[in-house]
């Protein structure tokens, strides 16, 4: 079984207030990007266990604690299953806010179920990867949806994606989640996340703001920096995602009849020049 992991990018995300158990209640819409992607393979074998490797791009954990294992570990103790062979391709970049190796976690627990017959319903998967990590249960369902919670609490969103490209850029900076939530201070915006978003892509750059932007920004001036360079390249939106540290540009259709995909292209290549040491990718939201 060979399964296609693929990213996300938030559009806005809002620190509403810190809880009593440490954690932070936040609102955000995620966003599948299914051009990015990592390659998961999964292969039945005799006997109990898990052989992992890996290739791509370095790991930056040990492979035990790859949330691939994790992932096989939770249905092992949970329903049983065998042995296995797995190898994960890293294409993603991670430290990144693109939720690379959530996606990961989330494919394994779907591709065990498909391989060993569980037959397990879409709320209980999303429980399973919820305990896994917070952003994980969103890659169950791969869908725009709007998160709340930890990012465990998801619904559909419904928005008008279709035509509208993407480019993502990683620097070579990374952005513990840690160090981001240090600097943010937890605000209730006047509007609902939801209720901006549906103005229009338009309206976006003034309402739809990441909340780790400003501390994350202050510490890496160069990232606050790349986001100038997307607009004054065209995009009509551009942000961080999630907690950092890449940054993408929406490109809709020009007025010269281009498409959103052709202008991101363009700008991708004209990026790749100007960051050689950047990771960049160009595609479509839908």
């Amino acid at each position: 079984m060979i399964l296609f992991p693929n990213c996300k990018i938030n559009l806005g995300l809002d620190i509403l207030r810190r809880r009593e158990d440490g954690y932070h209640d936040l609102e955000t819409a995620m966003i599948p990007v299914c051009g990015l992607c990592d390659v998961l393979e999964i292969l039945p074998r005799s006997g109990s266990g898990v052989d992992f490797t890996a290739s791509g791009l370095t790991l930056d954990c040990r492979p035990e604690k790859n949330l691939c294992l994790r992932a096989w570990q939770l249905m092992a103790d949970r329903y049983g299953i065998g042995g296995i062979r797995m190898h994960l391709h890293k294409v993603i970049p991670f430290g990144a806010g693109l939720g690379g190796g959530s996606a990961d976690a989330a494919f394994a627990l779907v591709g065990l179920d498909r391989m060993f017959g569980l037959e397990l319903d879409t709320v209980t998967l999303e429980a399973l990867a919820a305990e896994l990590g917070s952003d994980t249960a969103f890659f169950v369902r791969n869908e725009p949806q709007m998160a709340r919670g930890r990012g465990e609490m998801l619904e559909p969103l419904a928005l008008p994606l279709a035509g509208i490209g993407i480019v993502i850029v990683k620097l070579p900076v990374s952005v513990s989640t840690a160090q981001a939530y240090a600097g943010v201070t937890p605000r209730q915006p006047k509007k609902p996340l939801a209720e901006r978003l549906a103005v229009g892509m338009e309206s976006w750059r003034a309402t739809v703001t990441n909340a780790f932007e400003p501390s994350v920004f202050a510490t890496h001036p160069e990232l606050a920096a790349l986001k100038e360079r997307l607009y004054a390249l065209g995009a009509d939106y551009a942000a961080m995602s999630g907690s950092g540290s890449a940054l993408f540009g929406l490109f809709g259709k020009s007025e010269a009849v281009q498409s959103g995909t052709a202008r991101a292209a363009q700008v991708a290549e004209r990026l790749k020049n100007e960051y050689s040491d950047a990771f960049v990718y160009s595609g479509s939201l839908a």
